[in-house]
């Protein structure tokens, strides 16, 4: 079944994010100097209507695909860089920023001038971009060059991202040749493509377009979720890849691989300050995630977490481990709380799972101290549907149910001790002695009980069977019960 995107924070903070700390990522592609002027303007030039801005600050920091290598280092992994410099200072402030963080083999060619991108930016304003660089390929001896220092770096490496920013380091002779002794190798390959077409790219692991290249190269609209997944699709068949994750913005990310539904993954940028490099983070944190062994759907929620936190950032920015562990924390919080809900918005949520053809599941109950048993009961649930709907009797339900010293907790802690639980996707609290409006209201694909009950003692199996629904009894663990729990700890007093 697929899982639920707010359910899968925790495990990805603990699974995934520490490990980042035993991977090194090999970055091929075009390194870049972003420099930044910042100062205010107070006044227009005589000489033309143009703004004069006073400089106060500077800064320089790397960019493109030195970025890349920036991100991965600041999430806690070891990267090397491969790339060309030309033969300046620009080339000197690069290779300086490199010293002692990130491996690098950068290949000096003179001559060419180093790609540097000077922003000039008054509040948080930006006036003008100077761009210095030779766009041209790289001359055969670089290309050599390049592909001889990617080779030997390669053995030491968990995986590999492909920068291109069309500065002409990825020249069709070195992507090919990459990419082959990337196979060769049988390591990931996760590409950032700038190319109009994505033919050159046959056989990477996965392409990560925006939504206008993956337009350009396709001849397809990826405005929407439909339009995103199609043309997603014919950008996977034109490159032979695994997968495509096409960037959509503030619209999020769609995931697209072969024999598998496209997988929409909404935004989670709070406050946009500034989109420069943030392409790069979510290319790096995804690249980690693969590395590490998540799939690439969880690969996908976690690069989007951190890409969201870049677009907060003004400037080229990286995003660290602590930082994105703090974000997936909060957001594991706010999921907790918004899984529970009264009636009417959880009818809303539910009419739109179905709308993307998931299947609902129901199950209820006191809940009251949750044991092993429950745990079982609830996975075993969760596998019979796509999502499930948890029912929780209120305070006063269970009270008439059983008995005045019961519930041991209150619903509200019930409540929230449930939606901490990945099984459960919808919790909502009813007052009734059964959930019978519930059922009626929500019309599940699945009614779930525990095997103590026949079909026939199943509240509401003859409104879900009479809609085209079933029932299904799971097997209960035996052993394991709230009263017994009570009981021993009474007993213990």
């Amino acid at each position: 079944m697929p899982s639920s995107a707010h359910d899968t924070a925790e495990r990805l903070l603990a699974q995934h994010l520490a490990a980042f700390a035993g991977v090194t990522v090999l970055v091929l592609g075009d390194v870049m100097l972003d420099r930044y002027v910042h100062g205010e303007v107070r006044r227009i030039s005589p000489e033309a209507p143009i703004p004069v801005l006073r400089a106060r600050t500077r800064r320089a920091v790397l960019g493109g695909a030195g970025n890349v290598a920036e991100n991965a280092v600041a999430l806690g992994a070891s990267a090397v860089l491969v790339g060309v410099v030309g033969d300046d200072a620009a080339a000197g402030e690069i290779t300086a920023a490199v010293a002692g963080r990130i491996g690098d083999a950068l290949v000096r060619v003179p001559g060419r001038p180093s790609t540097v991108k000077t922003r000039f930016m008054s509040g948080g304003h930006q006036l003008l971009r100077l761009d210095e660089e030779e766009g041209g390929p790289a001359p055969p001896d670089a290309e050599t060059h390049l592909l001889d220092a990617f080779r030997a770096a390669l053995p030491g490496a968990d995986v590999v991202v492909l920068s291109d920013y069309e500065k002409g380091v990825l020249t069709d002779s070195v992507l090919r040749g990459a990419i082959a002794a990337a196979r060769a190798a049988g390591k990931p390959v996760v590409v950032d493509p700038k190319r109009a077409r994505f033919e050159a790219y046959a056989g990477v692991t996965v392409i990560t377009p925006n939504v206008l290249e993956v337009t350009r190269a396709t001849g397809l609209a990826a405005e929407d979720d439909a339009g995103a997944a199609r043309a997603g699709a014919a950008a996977r068949e034109q490159a032979g890849a695994a997968a495509v994750l096409v960037k959509r913005s503030e619209k999020g990310l769609t995931l697209v691989q072969h024999g598998q539904a496209p997988r929409h993954v909404p935004t989670r940028a709070v406050a946009v300050a500034d989109v420069s490099g943030a392409g790069d983070t979510l290319v790096t944190t995804f690249a980690l995630a693969l590395a590490v062994g998540a799939d690439m759907a969880d690969a996908a929620l976690l690069a989007n977490a951190a890409a969201g936190l870049a677009v907060a950032k003004p400037g080229t920015a990286t995003v660290t481990r602590a930082e994105l562990a703090a974000a997936l924390h909060r957001e594991e919080v706010l999921a907790i709380d918004s899984k529970v809900m009264e009636l009417e918005p959880a009818l809303a949520r539910i009419a739109a799972w179905r709308a993307r053809g998931h299947q609902v599941g129901f199950t209820n109950g006191c809940f009251d101290l949750i044991h092993p048993g429950h745990v079982r009961l609830l996975a075993a649930a969760r596998a019979q549907c796509d999502r499930l709907v948890v029912a929780l009797n209120s305070d006063a339900s269970v009270q008439r149910l059983k008995g005045p010293d019961r519930p041991v907790q209150n619903e509200a802690a019930r409540a929230t001790v449930m939606a901490s639980m990945a099984a459960a996707d919808l919790v909502v609290v009813f007052d009734e002695d059964t959930p019978e409006r519930l059922i009626r209201a929500i019309l599940p694909d699945v009614l779930i009980k525990g095997a103590d009950y026949t079909v026939e003692q199943v509240v509401g199996a003859d409104i879900v069977q009479a809609a085209g629904g079933r029932v299904a009894l799971i097997p209960l663990q035996q052993g394991h019960s709230t009263t017994g729990t009570i009981r021993r700890i009474n007993a213990g007093g």
